[in-house]
């Protein structure tokens, strides 16, 4: 792509996240999200491979169907309360459109099922920006609305989504597709805390996508695309393996790592709330994510020749790895003795 191209199109991802996050206005928003979608799908399609234009295809109707439905609830609240403004969102109806709309926005189950198709037809930096910078602005106006929102629902939402990201993530050989349902995972511990406790689902959001940064720019550096690749990895880079081992293991949730931080402070706030039922059901479901983490960090570290399977070997150049990975990989595992100061602060 041409650097001028995709520097005006970067830069219109930062103008439509700043537009929706610094808004107060559902017009305004609703721009901020359509500047996003437009600007992303040049990036989604730009190897013109038919999977690439599949997914940019799916990726604009589903997003253009979930824009127009935020659009429709704002107009819908203004039209019952003479009010534009997002905080004010009283109306039923409106809060039950916006519901679905975010979580169309943000690949919720039952809404998620575009996500890990057009996941899989994206490079892995694009995957990447889709599966974090994309879903900032969805996730702001979830946060800034939190308090109109039906608890209930929202609770059923993120225990389906807990549910189908692991159930879904177990068959799976793509390492896109997995990341695709770890994020579907991810996005279902983020909604069940988001009405008692909005800025632990935000400081969730902030390490979930500090970890996925970490492990998709691993899986870049080492052109790796689906499990049998990852089984030849560790011959060519045995340290990058054995790291890519520790964030798989954080962002399953395993202590003493840094995922283990949120997942620890939802479960003891859901309890506060008197929800120790959800918090079991949402602990007990992200054991099927663990099996799937465990089952890329096995192909990763573990299987190693003479045991590897039988198929074509990759041929791997002696790219430099960039000074980011090993930045991220160690924020993305050794932040959690710093828990009591991050607690303090939320």
């Amino acid at each position: 792509m041409n650097p001028q191209a995709k520097l005006t199109f970067m830069l219109s991802l930062l103008l439509g996240s700043t537009l929706t996050i610094s808004s107060n206005h559902w017009i305004m928003a609703w721009a901020g999200l359509e500047i996003n979608t437009l600007a992303i799908l040049p990036i989604i399609s730009k190897s013109h491979h038919p999977r690439a234009i599949e997914a940019a295809t799916k990726y604009f109707l589903v997003q253009a169907a979930a824009s127009t439905l935020v659009l429709f609830s704002g107009m819908t609240n203004a039209w019952h309360t003479g009010q534009w403004d997002i905080t004010q969102l009283t109306n039923p109806t409106s809060c039950l459109i916006l519901t679905a709309a975010l979580s169309m926005k943000l690949g919720l189950a039952p809404f998620h099922f575009w996500f890990p198709e057009v996941l899989q037809g994206s490079s892995l930096t694009t995957g990447l920006l889709l599966s974090t910078v994309m879903k900032l602005p969805p996730m702001s106006l979830l946060l800034m609305t939190s308090h109109s929102l039906n608890p209930m629902l929202l609770t059923t939402l993120a225990v389906l989504s807990v549910a189908m990201g692991g159930w879904m993530g177990l068959n799976q050989t793509q390492i896109r597709k997995i990341m695709a349902f770890s994020s579907i995972s991810h996005l279902g511990w983020m909604t069940v805390i988001v009405i008692y406790h909005p800025k632990l689902s935000l400081l969730n959001f902030y390490l979930y996508a500090l970890m996925t940064t970490a492990v998709f720019l691993t899986f870049n550096s080492t052109k790796t695309l689906k499990l049998s690749t990852l089984m030849t990895t560790w011959a060519k880079t045995p340290s990058l393996s054995a790291i890519l081992l520790l964030m798989l293991m954080s962002l399953a949730g395993l202590p003493p790592l840094t995922g283990f931080l949120p997942k620890w402070l939802i479960i003891q706030e859901l309890t506060n709330q008197h929800m120790a039922p959800t918090a079991t059901i949402i602990s007990l479901l992200s054991l099927l994510g663990l099996f799937f983490y465990l089952r890329l960090a096995y192909c990763a570290t573990i299987t190693l020749p003479p045991h590897t399977t039988n198929h074509m070997k990759q041929w791997r150049n002696n790219n430099p790895i960039s000074l980011s990975v090993p930045i991220l990989a160690v924020a993305s595992t050794m932040m959690l003795p710093i828990s009591p100061m991050i607690s303090t602060i939320i």
